[in-house]
């Protein structure tokens, strides 16, 4: 068994984490939006979803923090953090064109790009270790669901 890089760890989970909460920073004064749109059902409280982000993002560094310390070829493992990184962009932006421009149409089709970027680095961290790929598919499938939400909304709205 790898000896576990303590500060390479806490970095992977800091990043995406960082990313989160800049995210939140940025829209919370127009999260207050979310409360009063039209939601469909399955729509869970708004609680909740910062308890999930806060796993998902989690999962996600440990997951990259698998794939920066492995023994993959260095060419590899670049190629995976590439899009790793690509996804994350992604969605920090879509948090800001679907709370603060309230382009709900605009923030589906970004989030359809997201959940691909999303797969082809599941793919990619599986390619490297088992365990990385796995810890990206409750992401994905939030995400999935998150598409649901925002298509929903973007047709009640």
């Amino acid at each position: 068994m790898k000896k576990i890089n303590w500060k390479l760890l806490i970095i992977c989970i800091a990043i995406p984490l960082a990313v989160g909460g800049l995210s939140t920073h940025l829209t919370k004064d127009n999260m207050i939006m979310f409360e009063y749109i039209k939601k469909p059902p399955l729509s869970p409280p708004a609680w909740l979803f910062p308890v999930v982000w806060t796993i998902l993002y989690t999962l996600m560094g440990i997951a990259s923090y698998l794939v920066a310390s492995s023994d993959a070829a260095p060419r590899e493992i670049k190629g995976a953090l590439i899009f790793y990184a690509l996804q994350l962009v992604f969605n920090f932006l879509w948090s800001i064109v679907f709370f603060n421009l309230e382009a709900y149409l605009f923030a589906f089709i970004w989030l359809v790009l997201l959940w691909a970027l999303i797969l082809i680095t599941a793919i990619k961290f599986f390619g490297i270790n088992k365990c990385a790929g796995w810890l990206m598919v409750p992401y994905l499938l939030w995400v999935a669901f998150a598409g649901y939400l925002n298509y929903a909304i973007y047709r009640l709205n």
